[in-house]
């Protein structure tokens, strides 16, 4: 499940053309069992996700979840830690359910000013230290500070970054499928007799 903003909820493309979609069809190059739920709203926020994850959770049983939330709150300029503790609160959420995390790092333009758009940066990589998550290090690695791979408003990536987005997510994604069919297939060995 993509648990996101509109970086993920396909803001100014079409469906099928945007980085979730394309991460549902190379996920199909490689197995049958997955499916991908896309529970992303454009403009959603830590505070908006974290009072939904629940919900989210209960309704579409995910084994994964792909959480792309915080760059709202940092363009908005809301404090490092309100974002650390929304985002903390529903990686928490995902644990307790046993489902997956795979964080994606976010960054803010150099406007936000230094000290401000360090700490943000930093909240990513201290919840995957702290959580013992997979981390993203930065959705928009490659192409971040490129004006030509986004759409209009500077913000929202156009249709061709959709495909360096997906080789962002799968490099990390990959790893946690095989050893998440790993343990699914050793559930299933018979003890072995002593």
């Amino acid at each position: 499940m993509v648990f996101g903003d509109s970086l993920s909820a396909n803001y100014g493309i079409s469906t099928e053309a945007g980085w979730v979609a394309l991460l549902k069809q190379r996920l199909q190059t490689q197995s049958d069992n997955y499916q991908i739920i896309n529970a992303s709203i454009s403009g959603e926020t830590s505070l908006g996700g974290r009072n939904r994850i629940d919900q989210a959770l209960s309704q579409h049983l995910p084994d994964i979840i792909i959480l792309e939330l915080g760059a709202n709150d940092g363009l908005r300029g809301a404090s490092v830690r309100s974002i650390y503790d929304n985002l903390a609160a529903i990686i928490a959420t995902c644990q307790k359910n046993n489902v997956l995390v795979l964080l994606a790092g976010m960054q803010l333009p150099p406007n936000y000013g230094i000290t401000y758009t360090q700490k943000f940066q930093s909240v990513f990589q201290q919840l995957a230290e702290n959580f013992q998550i997979k981390l993203v290090p930065f959705l928009l690695a490659g192409f971040g500070d490129k004006r030509e791979f986004f759409q209009s408003d500077g913000i929202h990536p156009s249709e061709i970054a959709q495909h360096k987005i997906v080789d962002n997510v799968w490099e990390i994604l990959q790893t946690m499928i095989k050893s998440d069919q790993l343990t699914a297939q050793s559930t299933y060995l018979p003890n072995n007799p002593h």
